[in-house]
């Protein structure tokens, strides 16, 4: 096992760059673009006000009823058999709505991730390929799913969201989960410490993609399945929110999940891996760890 560094908790107070508070710990490697540049959500505008309306559409309709319904509805895996690499080239063409960094498509960004991995990394394979597929989830908005209920950070539902969330408690303000004294409050409906595991996220590609790997049996290690599932958890991983329902699983998987996060965000640049020469060894660690048809 790796001994990974952690990021700790940050506080938002008396910093000068606001967007700061959305970003996790530089990486060691050269950025294409500057720090304060990454996850900046405070001036958004033209096309980049996708962002918002799909953020604010996301915490409108994300409710405790709607996200345990997507559990259930995905739980059997009603899509179908499928490859990782069928999977990988119909997820190809995505933009996500909900990401102010990049409007490249979405399997620019699993491998400019994977690689980035892959050259820290080289004695861990798996951990590159967590990189390529941690968002492959995102087929469901390739099979019909609205970009809300796939894409963006997520949040718990069945309590009060995190104050720490993208956009905020204004955004909140009309999804009825707000108003209903079941899900208001900080504990909600879950006891404490009772485990990341056993809350309910706002359903998105993390918890599809954890699904399927679990559903098929895939050989990732844990870690892998906990970057998967929890990427985009950012309330958790960068803010420290959430720690009163964490337990000690969580909190001896979180060094992983943030430096996961730090690959995922910081390796999106204007630098494009060309594709062609590098997808062989990712077809090797897919045949390695997830091969053949896999029921999604």
């Amino acid at each position: 096992m790796i001994l990974l560094e952690g990021n700790g908790a940050l506080s938002s107070l008396g910093l000068d760059d606001p967007s700061e508070i959305y970003r996790p710990k530089p990486p060691e490697f050269e950025l294409d673009k500057d720090v304060e540049n990454f996850r900046n959500y405070e001036n958004l505008d033209g096309e980049m006000l996708r962002v918002r309306d799909t953020y604010y559409e996301m915490h409108t309709k994300q409710t405790h009823e709607f996200a345990s319904s997507q559990r259930a509805k995905y739980k059997e895996g009603i899509i179908g058999r499928y490859s990782v690499l069928e999977m990988m080239d119909l997820v190809a063409g995505l933009v996500d709505e909900s990401d102010p960094d990049t409007s490249l498509t979405n399997d620019i960004h699993m491998y400019q991730t994977a690689e980035r991995i892959r050259a820290a990394y080289p004695e861990h394979p798996w951990f590159a390929l967590v990189g390529l597929i941690h968002d492959l989830g995102k087929v469901l908005a390739m099979k019909g799913e609205p970009q809300w209920a796939v894409v963006g950070d997520i949040f718990v539902t069945g309590c009060k969201p995190s104050p720490s969330v993208v956009f905020g408690e204004p955004s909140f303000a009309k999804n009825p989960d707000s108003t209903d004294p079941r899900y208001n409050t900080e504990y909600g409906i879950y006891q404490p410490h009772c485990g990341l595991e056993n809350v309910v996220t706002s359903w998105g590609h993390d918890e599809y993609m954890f699904q399927v790997l679990k559903r098929n049996n895939v050989q990732i290690p844990e870690e892998g399945l906990y970057m998967i599932r929890f990427h985009s958890l950012y309330p958790w991983h960068h803010h420290s929110d959430y720690k009163h329902l964490c337990n000690e699983k969580d909190n001896a998987m979180l060094p992983w999940v943030q430096k996961f996060s730090s690959f995922d965000l910081y390796s999106k640049g204007e630098k494009i891996p060309v594709i062609e020469e590098i997808r062989p060894f990712y077809e090797d660690l897919i045949a390695q760890y997830c091969p053949g048809k896999l029921l999604w």
